[in-house]
């Protein structure tokens, strides 16, 4: 792999220098031709004694033809090559550019299958290890009994939430059809921020929600999606002490605004517009630490889109990292 662009820049260098020296190779062919021309005639007008002097050769008419014509093909000339270089150039870009798009689809794709693989086998080996210990000791007391009941619904309701991410995102490039229905997204929030905080123990979450916030028409199941991918993200993101600030207000023009601000490492400036990309992750996939699988994001933009809402990513002071969204009521 590490070879091919070496070759390839090799192959393109020779090319603009073959174009190159073809080009002075033309132009040079181009002024012998002229100069045996201008000399022709020189020889023919002496003869026929047209000219008296050598100086007096171009000053005539024919000469400045012959001059004219010549300076019209070199021009032609460099105008032909410039315009194969240029059309050169921009084939080369325009197929360096999809070879970089197909190859960055193909490593998201890799990492998607890797971070998916581990995020199935991790729930099912949880609760195979859970019914497998309820399975050798029948006699368990009860609070260890409750602790693994509690362990396995945990995974069981992570290994929903995947499943549902993969449905969702599926749907929403194809098939996604919004169920509209009153919705007070108040209280997706809060039912959000409060499994949030359940989940992440270390985690201070705080929700600030004004009074009288009306209900918006909307898809339940996506909303609530986007809500608790974006309170889990800034849990998951911001480790290992989570401050989170989410709050809800009416905007202008008949419309909700929410936001959620973490203390995260927070999103490079280069990475802003690709986050929104299906299966990509920020940072490498063999050194990132977060679980995930690139899929959070992109089903937050889709399902906004689909409402006719808008979101910002934002850089929060001094760290992490800002989400707000605009959703019509």
């Amino acid at each position: 792999m590490r070879r091919l662009p070496l070759i390839s820049y090799a192959i393109i260098a020779y090319m603009l220098l073959a174009f190159g020296w073809w080009s002075i190779l033309l132009l040079r062919k181009n002024e012998e031709a002229h100069n045996a021309r201008v000399d022709k005639l020189a020889i023919e007008l002496a003869v026929q004694k047209r000219i008296d002097q050598p100086s007096d050769f171009r000053r005539t008419e024919n000469y400045q033809l012959l001059t004219d014509r010549f300076e019209r093909q070199q021009r032609m000339i460099l105008g032909e090559a410039l315009l194969l270089v240029l059309s050169l150039a921009g084939g080369i870009y325009l197929l360096f550019r999809n070879l970089r798009k197909e190859i960055s689809a193909a490593e998201q794709q890799r990492n998607f299958l890797l971070s998916i693989t581990h995020e199935l086998k991790s729930p099912l080996a949880g609760i195979r290890l859970i019914l497998e210990t309820f399975q050798k000791r029948r006699e368990l007391k009860p609070e260890i009994q409750q602790k693994l009941s509690t362990n396995a619904l945990a995974e069981t309701d992570r290994l929903t939430a995947l499943v549902n991410d993969l449905l969702l995102s599926a749907k929403l490039e194809n098939v996604y059809q919004l169920n509209r229905e009153p919705v007070d997204f108040g209280e997706l929030v809060q039912d959000a921020a409060d499994r949030v905080a359940m989940k992440y123990k270390t985690a201070r979450v705080n929700v600030d929600i004004e009074p009288d916030i009306p209900a918006i028409s909307g898809d339940r199941p996506g909303l609530t999606s986007v809500v608790v991918n974006l309170l889990e993200n800034a849990a998951k993101y911001s480790q290992p002490e989570p401050v989170i600030h989410t709050s809800l207000h009416k905007g202008g023009n008949s419309e909700i605004v929410w936001t959620v601000q973490d203390n995260g490492l927070g999103i490079p400036d280069r990475e802003k517009r690709r986050v929104w990309t299906k299966f990509y992750r920020v940072g490498n996939e063999d050194t990132r630490s977060t679980k995930g699988t690139g899929l959070g994001l992109f089903i937050v933009r889709q399902v906004i889109d689909k409402h006719g809402g808008q979101i910002e990513l934002l850089d929060n002071e001094p760290r992490g990292t800002i989400f707000r969204v605009y959703l019509p009521v």
